[in-house]
């Protein structure tokens, strides 16, 4: 179903991107929405184009970035198809998880074809983390702790039972042979609070995205056990390892974009799509992505 949404966002796109419609000025104002709280992948990934739309000249007066959290995008999505179908200047950053909510009907009435999706940017993935200081050194280490005491770990993520958090903790489960559904699973509101709570250790462990990490790469207070990619990514994470090359069959890429509201008109769509194909392109785009790990 999901690669199905996949198929369906990528032939609205390129549809209106072949299409000839009137040359459109930029947006006066400029907004991103996040539908999380701050600190999670949503964030960085509005805070991604915030920086480089402006670098570029692509927009002359700073981009708003906004939170709305609730439901893994459901209440951005909401809202945008309901009260705000017609603003052009305002994105609204999904993900991967967005995407499996929403086939999964979570987003309550409205579906795929309710919104304008304009573009990914960029490919996330799937990691666990602990705290520098943790006894767990390595993935292995964790999952032994899980398989001996399931109680001994209690995982913190930024969504619900059924989420992709959720699935990438309990893939790992099963591999540790502990029963998913016994895992001390915390749901939190976007990538940002269950990094807090690990920090305070109020969790042991964080089911996440990389995008999340960012901020604390650089520190010595987390360590990411494993990074759910086919092959060790470049830079601060090159010394990481993969589930894969630990012994763990994981991988698990989250694409991140944007969309705007259904009433969006075709001009108005165009200046973004073709907005974002340029952007893309650019130097500022591309040294902003790689440092939000969106590659």
């Amino acid at each position: 179903m999901k690669k199905q949404l996949l198929s369906t966002i990528a032939a609205s796109v390129l549809m209106l991107s072949a299409s000839v419609v009137q040359a459109q000025d930029a947006p006066s104002r400029t907004e991103c929405i996040a539908p999380a709280k701050p600190g999670g992948g949503f964030d960085l990934t509005c805070k991604l184009i915030q920086v480089s739309l402006l670098e570029t000249k692509a927009i002359e007066k700073p981009m708003r970035v906004t939170y709305m959290p609730g439901g893994v995008g459901a209440v951005a999505y909401n809202a945008i198809v309901a009260q705000r179908p017609a603003e052009a200047g305002t994105v609204v950053a999904f993900s991967g998880g967005s995407l499996l909510n929403l086939s999964q009907g979570k987003f309550g009435r409205y579906g795929v074809d309710d919104v304008r999706w304009l573009a990914t940017v960029g490919t996330d993935y799937g990691m666990i983390a602990v705290r520098a200081d943790s006894p767990w050194k390595s993935l292995k280490d964790l999952l032994t702790a899980m398989e001996k005491d399931p109680n001994s770990v209690v995982i913190g993520a930024g969504a619900s039972i059924g989420s992709q958090d959720w699935m990438k903790a309990a893939l790992l489960a099963q591999q540790a042979k502990v029963d998913p559904h016994k895992m001390r699973y915390v749901a939190f509101e976007g990538g940002g609070e269950p990094v807090t709570a690990l920090m305070g250790n109020h969790v042991q462990a964080v089911s996440g995205d990389l995008s999340e990490m960012v901020p604390y790469l650089s520190g010595d207070k987390i360590r990411v056990l494993a990074v759910f990619s086919e092959n060790r990514l470049p830079g601060q994470l090159a010394n990481v390892p993969t589930a894969k090359e630990q012994g763990y069959d994981l991988v698990w890429p989250i694409i991140r974009g944007f969309f705007v509201g259904p009433k969006v008109t075709d001009a108005e769509y165009q200046w973004w799509v073709d907005t974002f194909n340029k952007l893309q392109q650019t130097d500022e785009f591309k040294k902003q992505r790689e440092s939000a790990r969106a590659v």
